[in-house]
C-alpha cells in the first residue's frame, strides 16, 4: 500500500481544555446513537458566535460537568456553537482566541449546529434541556426544549421565567458573569476541580475584546474584578492585569478588523442572525427577519464584488437570503470618515431594507411589508435617517439609508423593525 492511500488523523489540540472539549463532543454522540440523548444539556450561546458567546458556552458547560464529576450522578454537559464549523473563522479573532487555547485545527473539539445528528426541532425534544449564554431567549427551532438556565448581560426578554437559574446583568461580557458564577461555586467546593490556563486565557481574551481592554467607558467594575480573580489562578498571576488586557485587546482587535479577505456573502453570514415575527396577520402569521451587521460601508462592499456594480452587492444578498430563507433583511453597515469641520473621525452608519417576494409572502403582501418597515425607518426621529447616494440604482423593494445615531447598532435597529412587522396587517 503507497503513503498516498494512507488516512492519516487530523492533528488535535493540545492540554486538557481541548482534550476535555474533544472527549465530551465524541461522548454526546456516541450517546445519541445509544438512545440517550435524553441524558445530556446543551450550554449555547447566540447564532451569531462572537468570542464572548462561543467563550461563555465552553466554559459554563467545562464548569458544569466537572463540579459535578464526583456526584452518585454526574451531569452530562456539552457546549453547543449554533454558529456553523466552516462560518466560525468568518470572525478571525475566534480563530485566533482558540488557538491561542491551544484548541484543535479546524475546530474539530467543537461541537458545532452543523454536526448535530438529527434535527434540531425533533432533537430539542429529547434533550434534558439547555442553558442559554450571551443569549435572552431559544430560538424559535428550540422552543419545545426545556430552558433551564438563562445567562445574559443584555435585557431579560421574559423568556423561561420558572428556569431554576436566571441572570441578566449589564456587564460589558457575558463571560464576566459566568466566570464570576463558575469562581464563587468552585471556591466553595470542598475540593476544587483544574481550571486550566488555556480555559482561562480565553476568558480573559472574550472580557477584553468586549470592554476594550477594561476600558471605563465601556466596562463596570464587575468586568475588572472578575479578571482580576481569574488571572490571578493563570499563569499571567504576576503580571500587571491592565498590561495582560491590554494586550490581549489589541491583538484580537487587529485580528477582528481583518476582514480583507472576506466577499460579500461571507461578510453578510459572519454575522446573521434569523428571527421569526409572528404577526396579527390571517394570510402570513409568522414572517422570517434576517439580520446583518457589517463593519463595512457599501461603497467598499460593491468595491469586492466581481463587477464592483450596486447590482452585484444585491444579487449576492438576493442568492443569501433565498438560501437562509428570509422574507425581510436588514443590512447594517458601518465606517468612519473625517470631519472636515473639526478633524475627528465620524461614524456613518447604513440600513439595507430588502423584501422578497417568493418564499412565504406573494407580490402584494412583500409590498406592504416593505411600506410599513420603511416607514418605521423613515420616520424614526433618532436615527434621523438620510436617502443613501445610489438608490436611483435600486429596484422594487429595496433600500439604502445613511444616519450618523451613535446608538443606532443592531440592538436599536432590530426591535424597531420587529415592531413594525408585529404591526403589519
Amino acid at each position: 500500500m503507497s503513503d498516498s492511500s494512507v488516512v492519516r488523523k487530523p492533528d488535535s489540540g493540545v492540554g486538557h481544555f481541548s482534550e476535555w472539549s474533544r472527549q465530551t463532543k465524541k461522548e454526546f454522540l456516541m450517546e445519541w446513537q445509544e438512545d440517550k440523548a435524553h441524558e445530556w444539556i446543551f450550554v449555547m450561546g447566540n447564532e451569531a458566535g462572537d468570542l464572548d458567546s462561543v467563550t461563555s458556552a465552553l466554559s459554563w458547560a467545562y464548569h458544569l460537568e466537572h463540579k459535578s464529576q464526583n456526584d452518585s450522578d454526574p451531569m452530562k454537559v456539552v457546549a453547543l456553537l449554533q454558529t456553523p464549523s466552516d462560518q466560525l473563522d468568518l470572525r478571525p479573532e475566534n480563530s485566533l482566541a482558540l488557538a491561542d487555547s491551544k484548541m484543535s485545527p479546524e475546530h474539530r473539539d467543537l461541537l458545532t449546529i452543523n454536526e448535530l445528528p438529527e434535527d434540531v426541532e425533533t432533537l430539542s425534544r429529547k434533550i434534558k434541556g439547555i442553558i442559554l449564554v450571551d443569549h435572552p431567549a431559544p430560538l424559535r427551532r428550540w422552543e419545545d426544549a426545556t430552558v433551564l438556565g438563562i445567562i445574559d448581560h443584555h435585557e431579560d426578554a421574559g423568556a423561561a421565567p420558572d428556569a431554576p437559574l436566571r441572570i441578566f446583568e449589564k456587564t460589558a461580557s457575558c463571560t464576566t458573569i459566568v466566570a464570576r458564577e463558575m469562581l464563587d461555586e468552585l471556591e466553595e467546593m470542598d475540593q476544587e476541580y483544574h481550571m486550566p490556563h488555556e480555559l482561562l486565557q480565553l476568558m480573559l481574551g472574550a472580557i477584553a475584546i468586549d470592554s476594550d481592554g477594561l476600558n471605563p467607558k465601556k466596562s463596570i467594575d464587575t468586568d475588572k474584578t472578575t479578571s482580576e480573580r481569574i488571572i490571578k489562578r493563570s499563569r499571567w498571576n504576576d503580571k500587571d492585569l491592565m498590561d495582560v488586557m491590554d494586550d490581549l485587546d489589541d491583538k484580537l482587535g487587529d485580528a477582528k478588523k481583518d476582514l480583507d479577505h472576506l466577499g460579500v456573502r461571507d461578510l453578510l453570514r459572519r454575522d446573521w442572525k434569523n428571527l421569526f415575527v409572528d404577526t396579527p396577520s390571517p394570510r402570513t402569521p409568522t414572517v422570517r427577519l434576517g439580520l446583518a451587521s457589517i463593519p463595512i460601508g457599501m461603497d467598499e462592499q460593491i468595491k469586492r464584488t466581481e463587477w464592483e456594480q450596486v447590482f452585484n452587492w444585491f444579487v449576492i444578498h438576493a442568492a443569501w437570503t433565498a438560501e437562509v430563507s428570509v422574507d425581510i433583511s436588514v443590512s447594517l453597515s458601518k465606517y468612519k470618515i473625517k470631519d472636515p469641520e473639526t478633524g475627528k473621525k465620524k461614524k456613518i452608519r447604513e440600513i439595507v431594507l430588502a423584501v422578497r417576494d417568493d418564499i412565504r409572502v406573494d407580490e402584494d403582501q412583500a409590498d406592504e411589508l416593505f411600506d410599513v418597515v420603511y416607514k418605521a425607518i423613515e420616520q424614526d426621529e433618532k436615527l434621523n435617517v438620510k436617502p443613501w447616494h445610489a438608490n436611483q440604482k435600486l429596484r422594487k423593494r429595496q433600500m439604502v439609508w445613511t444616519h450618523e445615531y451613535s446608538d443606532g447598532g443592531r440592538k436599536y435597529v432590530q426591535p424597531l423593525v420587529e415592531k413594525a412587522v408585529l404591526g403589519w396587517k
